[in-house]
């Protein structure tokens, strides 16, 4: 992986942490309308994909190099559980 690809998944993997944490942040004080909560929760669920496969990635590589410092769990950082 080149080292431009490299800081961009890191920088999705922020974002997207973020985002997680705004989304769940907003929904438990009440913060959107019921018809805004079918999109937010695509957005969240988008989210998530692009954690679980940053971690992947991670993963994958931490393999082939055999070390398995780079791994974070998803838990560690953001609940994965879907907010209702």
């Amino acid at each position: 992986m080149t080292e431009e690809m490299k800081q961009l998944k890191e920088l999705a993997n922020r974002v997207s942490r973020s985002i997680v944490a705004v989304v769940d942040a907003v929904c438990t004080r009440g913060g959107f309308k019921g018809e805004e909560l079918s999109t937010i929760g695509q957005l969240r669920d988008q989210a998530i994909q692009v954690i679980q496969m940053s971690e992947q990635m991670d993963q994958a590589a931490a393999m082939e190099t055999g070390s398995d410092d780079d791994a974070t769990p998803i838990d560690a950082e953001v609940s994965v559980e879907k907010k209702k």
